[in-house]
Parts: structure tokens; C-alpha cells; sequence
């Protein structure tokens, strides 16, 4: 499970789940297409189907500027950091890898996180063992800066790198869609972009907000319940308020069924009870994690789906294990995508 905000936010749970086995493959969220309907007659489709995911790549901004350095910016661990070279970047997350190409800064990445798997960083090294940091690995590398999330690991990896003299920037995760600029901002700022970070957040957000121009204004909307499932591994979770989901489903026109039943915390293990409270209309899943309990079908066989109005109907809405909690440049695409899914081609 991928070293980001999903991982901070699993940890409690995963204790209650699991007690020797791990997470499986790496999994974030990104734009696909898949079966989802709403109530009341939405024209989505009810089952989930297999469709081909779009083309997992990141869009450079046209006319990137050059980084202008030195520069120091505050970290978020409270530190100061000095950064006087952008030639040899190593991002942490998909999530901050996804932003710095954004940027148009890719060709200076020299490696990445086992969660960056757009097409344009495919090629690069894993700096990352089971999900933690390999400060070894990193530092072999040559690195002129690391950026990195709050919940990057293990604590003695970071400390290593930076031990070694390398500026080492840490951005706070994202939990909602107002977290979007914020990172673009801190990851431009650390980079010496700050106008390209500038032009990057103004056109994520004018993408966003024509995403949601595309939610329909219905009275009723959809209840959702988003699962974290991975049948490898045996573990099946509920989102809840802290997820980092809510926000998403918010701004598509739904509801998020964890949380609105009262599950405040970040995941819960799942059960029929649970699920039965929730209601769903809806499922999300990732699509690796759909993949791995055998798609749909597989789905509904787990505690308590088949009881919920979605399971009954296969409503499953999926997303490619790539973008949907990383909260950058794409996550106009993981609207559309959801916002296509619950209540269909706008006419």
C-alpha cells in the first residue's frame, strides 16, 4: 500500500485486520470507467464493465519556466529548507511525482515511488522496498533534492537523507479538493516554479470546475460506499470522513455512505453490519482491487455487499490505481470519470 495519505489513513484499521499479512500491490486512484448508476432512473450503466482505461499520462504544461534558484521554503515537518539545484529530482509519492512532471521539470526526475506508474516516469527507478523508502537507494542516485509527504517512511530513511546533505522537502498529504493548489503551490515553490506552479493550479482548477458543471442537479443523490479491497492480502475496508474520498464523491453529486452512516474515522473493516448502515446505491473500488476478489462477481460475494442496494444492482464504479487520492493536475479526470459513472453521458 502505497507511502501517502491512503497509508497514514489505513494504519488503525489495517491493525484490526491483518496481523501477518501485507497489502499487495500498490494502489492509489485514478480516472477509468466501469458500471455505476444512481437512483431514481439514472441512465448509467448497472453492472460493471470491462472497459480499456484511458492512457495513464500526465500533461506538462506547454511553456514550463526555468527554475529560478536559490530558493527556501518551509517544510512541512517545520524545517527550512535551501534548495540550489533542481538537476537530479526524487519525488516520494505518484502523487508529488504526478505534480513535478506536471511542471514540466520530468526530465530531471532520476526515480521514483512504486506509485508512480504514468507512462512518462514507467522508465524510471524504484527507490521504494514494500512500500518504504530505501534511503540507499535514493542516495546512490545522486539526488539534489527529495521532496517528500508527511507520511513518508520509514522515519529513519528520511533522516538518513538528510543526514547526507540532501535538501529534503516534505508537502502535507491531501484529504480534499482544496488541498489541490496548495500542493501545486509548495511543490513549485521547493522546485524554483513558482509561476508555473502559478499557471498549474489556475488550470487544474478551471478543469475541476468545469467537471462539476457536469453533475446533474438532482434532489436525490447517490449513496456511494468506497471500498479498500485486496483479495491478495485478505483485506476489505469502509471508507469513512477521513478517508479522503468524501470530498471527491461531495463534488460529483453523491453522497458518501460511510461517512453520512457515521463512520468517522479513516477505514473500518468490512461488515455485513457496517455495509447495512451505509446503504449504498454504489460501490467504489479501485480497479486492481476490483481485479483482485475477481471483479464484480467477486465483489458481492464479500460480507455484506450483496444485502446493499449496489450489490443487488453490480453498481461498481472504478478508477485506475494511479491518481483518484492524490489530489493534482489529473483529479479533474477522476471527476469526470465519476461523474460519468453515477449519472451518465450528459446530453
Amino acid at each position: 500500500m502505497r507511502r501517502t495519505r491512503l497509508t497514514g489513513a489505513l494504519t488503525a484499521a489495517l491493525a484490526l485486520t491483518l496481523t501477518a499479512t501485507g497489502c499487495g500491490d500498490g494502489g492509489g486512484i485514478g480516472s477509468g470507467t466501469g458500471g455505476g448508476a444512481a437512483p431514481g432512473g439514472s441512465p448509467a450503466a448497472k453492472t460493471a464493465t470491462a472497459t480499456a482505461p484511458d492512457p495513464d499520462r500526465v500533461e506538462p504544461l506547454a511553456a514550463p519556466a526555468a527554475p529560478r534558484l536559490p530558493v527556501t521554503v518551509p517544510s512541512a515537518d517545520g524545517r527550512a529548507v535551501t534548495v540550489t539545484s533542481t538537476e537530479r529530482i526524487v519525488p516520494l509519492s505518484g502523487s508529488l511525482s504526478e505534480i513535478v512532471f506536471t511542471l514540466g521539470l520530468g526530465g530531471k526526475v532520476v526515480a521514483r515511488d512504486i506509485t508512480a506508474t504514468f507512462e512518462q516516469a514507467a522508465d524510471l527507478p524504484v527507490v521504494t522496498r514494500a512500500h518504504d523508502v530505501s534511503a540507499e537507494s535514493v542516495l546512490s542516485l545522486r539526488p539534489t533534492v527529495v521532496l517528500a509527504e508527511s507520511t513518508t517512511g520509514p522515519a529513519e530513511a528520511v533522516a538518513q537523507i538528510r543526514d547526507a546533505g540532501i535538501p529534503l522537502v516534505v508537502v502535507k498529504p491531501a484529504e480534499e479538493l482544496a488541498d489541490v493548489g496548495t500542493r501545486i503551490d509548495a511543490v513549485a515553490a521547493a522546485l524554483g516554479v513558482r509561476d508555473s506552479g502559478t499557471v498549474l493550479k489556475e488550470r487544474t482548477r478551471e478543469r475541476i470546475d468545469a467537471a462539476r458543471k457536469d453533475v446533474p442537479g438532482r434532489a436525490e443523490k447517490p449513496r456511494v460506499a468506497f471500498l479498500y479491497v485486496r483479495g491478495s492480502a485478505a483485506v476489505y475496508l469502509l471508507g469513512g470522513a477521513g478517508s479522503g474520498a468524501s470530498s471527491l464523491l461531495e463534488a460529483a453529486g453523491a453522497v458518501d455512505a460511510g461517512k453520512e452512516s457515521g463512520l468517522t474515522k479513516d477505514f473500518t473493516p468490512l461488515t455485513s453490519e457496517a455495509l447495512a448502515q451505509a446503504a449504498p446505491d454504489a460501490i467504489l473500488v479501485m480497479r486492481k482491487g476490483l481485479d483482485s476478489v475477481g471483479g464484480a462477481d467477486g465483489l458481492v460475494e464479500l460480507p455484506g455487499v450483496a444485502q446493499t442496494p449496489a450489490g443487488a444492482a453490480r453498481r461498481v464504479v472504478t478508477v485506475d490505481d494511479g491518481v483518484l487520492l492524490s489530489y493534482g493536475p489529473r483529479t479533474d479526470q477522476v471527476l469526470k470519470s465519476l461523474v460519468r459513472q453515477l449519472h451518465g453521458e450528459r446530453k
